[in-house]
């Protein structure tokens, strides 16, 4: 018998791990409340996933103190924040506060190959997803991509791995996930908003590591200074990653080095994960930038660890194509080619985004959204280096303008339609057209997804 049958279960927040968790507890012949700030009319879409589930009881548009209080479990949605006051008042009740993580933790059979980071992290995922496919191998690809880790467990089905991309948000709850491998892409400045700093954004993410155990594979980016502290406190097996030649680094890190670098002289990756050396050719390797070597060499790391095939790893380095959203090529129209970087949320983001594109082609830069309290600072001398144009938008348009404002031409207009007109209008043959906010999504829309999409709309009407 279930050990939530019969039991008050209130979900907060009503997205696609709402509706994951509404399922999953009545299934478990739970008492289930769904409790939403927004209003039923905006959260139709979760509304019609749950189908005829007549025994959810839905508080919308509000939270109930009391149905906090009362309730036996929470199950908290990774976008609510830890600190509101009715959770402060559920934890004065005793009442138990937990992730989706956690419970799809409690029930996979599969070992979980989790990947975590600033940046980099959806990229990695998806990598090493199809290198398990290429060798024939079977994987669910979930958590923060795609679907939530809940309606893999609901499947009933066992596969070869779970590879899972966990937000800091969603590792903040955590407590029973173990890791069979562990990736770490990059840590950077982001979600100040929530956490105030870097040191608290830093220990959201920790808690992956400290989940780890010795028998754990942990990759670590040696490049990333607070990655690479990870090393003194981590128990698990090391795997490093590199775009520097360990030899160069020091003789005795060379020597004990296992895991990736990137060999600038021939372009090759080199791999040390399972004994032997190995060479990967990624000269037809389509992705743009130095940061997608970063993501390459994690998921060569995870999926060598893990037992993939040489081959397969290599098959995927010459197929795959990207994420939607992510760089991703849209369409060159009048010798202008367009870029959709939605996913480009906070400024390292766009930062690598500006670096992955060469001096010869003039960028028209749309920028601006929700800000997450950062510094766009960093971004002036890239701007003024390869920035003709800037076109801001959203709640942080007058904050961008006035750090990076005076080293392109700006504009600041009011809509989404207004900003690619503009950017069509003023650009000329082979610029380079380039939606990369450095800003979340939720001022305009309900998340990067419609907000890329929407651009790839508009731009395919000019």
């Amino acid at each position: 018998m279930s050990k939530f049958k019969g039991k008050r279960v209130l979900v907060v927040g009503f997205g696609l791990t709402g509706v994951a968790v509404a399922k999953y507890m009545t299934k478990q012949g739970a008492k289930v409340t769904i409790t939403d700030l927004k209003q039923k009319s905006e959260l139709m879409d979760s509304v019609n996933a749950l189908g005829d589930l007549k025994t959810v009881e839905f508080e919308l548009g509000k939270h109930n103190p009391k149905t906090f209080q009362t309730a036996e479990l929470i199950v908290l949605s990774p976008g609510v924040p830890l600190n509101i006051k009715p959770l402060d008042e559920a934890r004065a009740a005793n009442v138990p506060i937990v992730s989706e993580i956690d419970l799809a933790a409690g029930s996979l059979k599969e070992p979980v190959i989790a990947v975590t980071g600033t940046n980099g992290k959806t990229t990695t995922t998806a990598l090493i997803g199809e290198m398990f496919k290429a060798d024939n191998k079977k994987a669910f690809v979930g958590g923060n991509i795609g679907q939530p880790l809940l309606n893999h467990v609901m499947e009933e089905t066992t596969d070869d791995a779970v590879v899972a991309e966990l937000s800091s948000f969603q590792l903040e709850l955590t407590e029973k996930l173990i890791p069979a491998l562990a990736v770490f892409t990059n840590i950077e400045e982001d979600h100040l908003d929530r956490y105030g700093d870097i040191n608290a954004y830093t220990e959201a993410k920790k808690r992956l590591l400290r989940a780890c155990d010795k028998k754990s594979f942990v990759v670590l980016n040696y490049d990333n200074p607070i990655v690479q502290s990870f090393a003194q406190e981590n128990q698990g097996r090391l795997i490093w990653f590199t775009k520097k030649n360990p030899i160069d680094i020091s003789g005795e890190f060379a020597e004990q080095f296992v895991g990736c670098y990137f060999n600038a002289k021939t372009k090759q990756i080199v791999a040390k994960i399972v004994g032997k050396e190995e060479i990967y050719d990624v000269s037809q390797f389509r992705l743009m930038g130095d940061h997608n070597k970063e993501n390459l060499m994690a998921a060569i790391c995870a999926a060598r660890a893990m037992g993939v095939s040489q081959k397969a790893v290599q098959s995927v380095i010459l197929s795959f194509r990207g994420i939607s959203h992510r760089l991703e090529f849209i369409r060159k129209k009048d010798g202008v080619f367009f870029f959709n970087d939605s996913k480009g949320t906070n400024v390292m983001s766009l930062k690598r985004s500006l670096a992955a594109f060469s001096r010869i082609n003039p960028i028209i830069l749309i920028a601006g959204g929700k800000d997450k309290g950062m510094d766009f600072g960093p971004l002036v001398d890239l701007v003024a280096e390869k920035c003709k144009i800037l076109i801001l938008l959203g709640e942080a348009k007058e904050k961008i303008n006035r750090s990076i404002g005076d080293y392109a031409e700006t504009y600041l207009v009011g809509t989404f339609e207004e900003a690619v007109l503009l950017a069509y209008q003023k650009s000329r043959n082979g610029d380079i057209i380039l939606l990369s906010p450095g800003c979340a999504s939720y001022d305009m829309f309900r998340n990067y997804e419609e907000r890329g999409d929407y651009f790839k709309k508009l731009v395919n009407q000019l």
